[in-house]
């Protein structure tokens, strides 16, 4: 998709905040508030906004700890496929999932409180998770990087 410099401007802008005002958009982006307005619904139509939220600290609410994944089906086929990913959706403690090429079919992140938390996903899901053939974890031991913001 194309877009031009105010685009990119109102899509930089509400990655930094997206509480930003209309009102307050529209001033730093030079546009009335009514044209400002038009763009971001019809960016939020186009999905190129897929939606808002608030970004909570990990240790604040007691998921500190990420874990990182990686799993290995016994089987390619479609059905085993989607048999996984249904069920990977049902675990509250995935945050991410990612079918990868390479080596691995599957990399996740899962976020807990501790070691002893981990244990606990492991074995009332991850253990449990359709069409496994292997699974290996890594900690991460602390966060060195992370963006938020797509640059335009």
């Amino acid at each position: 998709m194309d877009f031009d410099r105010i685009d990119r401007q109102i899509l930089t802008l509400l990655q930094k905040d997206g509480r930003l005002t209309n009102a307050a958009l529209a001033d730093q982006v030079h546009l009335s508030p009514s044209a400002c307005l038009r763009r971001v619904q019809r960016l939020e139509r186009e999905g190129v906004i897929a939606g808002y939220v608030a970004v909570l600290d990990p240790a604040a609410v007691g998921r500190a700890t990420s874990v990182f994944v990686e799993v290995s089906l016994n089987s390619q086929r479609e059905d085993a496929l989607e048999a996984f990913e249904r069920a990977v959706r049902e675990c509250p403690d995935i945050f991410e999932c990612h079918l990868m090429s390479g080596g691995l079919d599957y990399l996740l992140r899962v976020a807990v409180e501790n070691t002893q938390d981990y244990e606990r996903v492991h074995k009332q899901h991850l253990s449990r998770l359709p069409n496994v053939a292997r699974i290996r974890s890594s900690f991460a031991l602390r966060n060195v990087c992370q963006r938020r913001v797509i640059e335009l």
